[in-house]
């Protein structure tokens, strides 16, 4: 079942929801590019650089899942994973220092994202709360990437020691429910290789913190959702171009089928 939206500013729906009605929800909240329209006068950076610090190729991992949701506005818009005060901003202090908005942007337009926000989070209300209807537990993959060349193109990239290929954000996640299935999806991860290489992961390495989407899901469900972040670095693309590595995308792909697989097995257990 795909969710439609008719919202007035005509900028298409600003997100997808694909309900399979099993266990397992993935989802990409940060892999949408579309500004609504009335934003576009006001942006005050480059297409591609705003690219850079979203995180496109996410969705590619949803298929996957049972259930997937794809938001398709650019987080610069709306942020699905900030609290609705901080969705949209024009402070670049809240933005990596990138300058995002000019000084035009009305306090109206910030209400707009704000309403957006709210919209997303009830429809998340309403899709959760269908499919514990149906499963005793979830497990929620929360799918996103992040930069590790910031200091250009040509520079060298961060510490691997701060920065693994995969850091699963696990800020949310009771450990007295869920850590067995935490560990073997980690290990599954761990041995999946990637371009002939074993992938180093981490846990709660990238942000300790967590997000908005997982805290939500938290205090709203507690120990009914096993909420994992999955942030992967970049090592399968130029983050600087944007240019594809088809074959790394494939093992990381690959590697999160192994794991969800071994990870669905605990799930089912604990929900029988």
């Amino acid at each position: 079942m795909s969710t439609k939206h008719n919202l007035p500013d005509g900028d298409g729906a600003p997100w997808n929801c694909i309900v399979g009605g099993g266990p397992v929800v993935a989802t990409a909240i940060h892999a949408g590019h579309v500004i609504r329209k009335e934003l576009e006068p006001s942006l005050a950076i480059e297409a591609e650089d705003r690219r850079r610090e979203e995180d496109p190729l996410t969705d590619y991992f949803l298929s996957l899942s049972d259930n997937l949701v794809r938001v398709n506005r650019s987080r610069f818009e709306c942020d699905m994973n900030r609290p609705r005060e901080k969705c949209i901003s024009d402070d670049p202090d809240d933005t990596w220092g990138l300058k995002i908005w000019r000084d035009d942007l009305s306090g109206e337009q910030k209400e707009t994202s704000r309403q957006l926000h709210d919209r997303f989070y009830g429809e998340m209300r309403s899709l959760f709360d269908g499919l514990l209807e149906k499963h005793g537990r979830l497990l929620v993959l929360d799918i996103h990437s992040y930069n590790h060349r910031r200091d250009g193109p040509a520079a060298e990239p961060a510490d691997e020691r701060e920065n693994p290929d995969i850091d699963i954000g696990a800020t949310t996640l009771d450990k007295s429910v869920f850590g067995e299935l935490l560990n073997v999806f980690t290990g599954e991860l761990a041995k999946s290789p990637v371009r002939g290489r074993l992938p180093t992961v981490g846990e709660n390495i990238r942000y300790p913190d967590g997000g908005n989407f997982p805290e939500w899901l938290f205090d709203v469900y507690g120990k009914r959702a096993c909420v994992m972040t999955l942030e992967y670095k970049k090592i399968f693309m130029d983050e600087w171009t944007g240019a594809l590595d088809i074959g790394a995308v494939q093992d990381l792909r690959t590697g999160l089928m192994h794991a969800l697989r071994a990870a669905r097995r605990e799930l089912e257990e604990m929900n029988r």
